[in-house]
């Protein structure tokens, strides 16, 4: 086991203690027993994933001469409760009914409703109930990182990258949106969603948030170091995403195969197809694309059409170009060797990921 890999597990356990930690404080202020259903749906949520974006953050703080603080993995903990919240809103925005295996938020609140015999839409319910909840993570995401324990002078010249991540998340949850009504389906509009929705809070802002806390303060070499590996691995991993959302194996991403194309998602790997397309391969996606009732037949369609018009490859070669750039840009960084070594780890495991 090499240094990195064995350094990620102890990420991913000093995390998982702290969420649970910081769940069981919330207990008394969410204590009646009509919320139990609320804070356990958000025990569950908080249970999976790979917590890469809380290591992208503690290698920042390593890189920037950090030491080991159990108030940094707290902190950085603070990034799963906005994934998590991310999560529970992506999945009302597109109807998934599974997020990793599991019903969805809304699909569970929907069944307590429906198994409750209680009055109303349980559909409607179940979606207002995930959008509270999502908004819930979404505080404690604040509450946590304000109250993480890292000295005051780290946590004041980090929090604006803290706000500018939120928002940045927001407005590309908003940008996805519009892109999946307006249809444009230009590569470059389905860029703009990746880098704002996945590839700005995925690894540039972690990785930014965790070199600005040990520098206790933003620097030049600090900014481009984010932009030029952050942004390319950030955009690889999205388009290792799109890859997975169509060519996935359910067992091992969590959700049902080509989810993404009954969603009707309009990602870089759709429009690099439809660049590519012939008028009546065009045709086809036009026509299939967002189909609800997509049956197996129809995702393996789809699946030939991107795999003929090359798109799939192309999307590949991408994913390799990013991940070079974003290896290149580590070489000259002031940072430490070790850092240098894990962040290059990461880079491969974010964009060869399997789930």
């Amino acid at each position: 086991m090499t240094t990195s890999v064995a350094a990620l597990d102890t990420i991913r356990s000093e995390v998982d203690r702290s969420l649970r930690r910081f769940v069981d404080q919330q207990r008394p202020q969410v204590g009646a027993p009509e919320l139990v259903p609320l804070v356990s749906a958000a025990e569950d949520f908080l249970a999976g994933g790979k917590r890469l974006r809380p290591a992208f953050c503690y290698w920042g703080w390593r890189g920037a001469g950090g030491g080991e603080d159990p108030a940094l993995f707290t902190a950085a903990a603070s990034l799963e409760l906005l994934q998590a919240s991310a999560l529970v809103h992506d999945d009302v925005m597109d109807a998934s009914d599974l997020r990793r295996g599991m019903p969805s938020a809304h699909r569970r609140f929907e069944r307590l409703h429906r198994e409750a015999g209680w009055h109303g839409s349980a559909e409607q319910f179940g979606e207002g109930a995930a959008i509270l909840l999502g908004n819930l993570m979404l505080v404690w995401s604040g509450e946590m990182w304000r109250n993480s324990g890292l000295p005051a002078a780290s946590l004041a010249a980090a929090q604006k990258v803290h706000d500018d991540m939120r928002t940045e998340l927001m407005c590309g949850q908003y940008f996805d949106l519009l892109e999946q009504a307006q249809g444009e389906g230009t590569f470059e509009s389905a860029l703009r969603v990746a880098l704002f929705k996945s590839g700005k809070y995925s690894v540039e802002q972690p990785l930014r948030l965790g070199l600005v806390l040990a520098a206790q303060g933003r620097q030049p070499w600090i900014d481009r170091l984010c932009e030029e590996y952050g942004q390319s691995v950030g955009i690889a991993f999205q388009l290792r995403d799109d890859i997975l959302g169509v060519f996935g194996d359910p067992d091992e991403t969590g959700k049902p195969a080509g989810d993404d194309l009954r969603e009707g998602k309009r990602t870089m790997l759709v429009a690099r197809t439809l660049a590519a397309a012939s008028e009546s391969q065009a045709r086809v996606v036009r026509d299939t694309l967002g189909d609800p009732e997509l049956d197996a037949a129809g995702i393996d369609l789809l699946r030939g059409v991107i795999e003929e018009t090359g798109a799939l490859v192309a999307c590949e070669d991408l994913i390799k170009g990013y991940l070079e750039n974003a290896l290149g840009s580590l070489e000259g960084a002031p940072i430490r060797p070790e850092a240098r070594t894990a962040l290059a780890d990461l880079a491969v495991a974010a964009t060869s990921r399997r789930t």
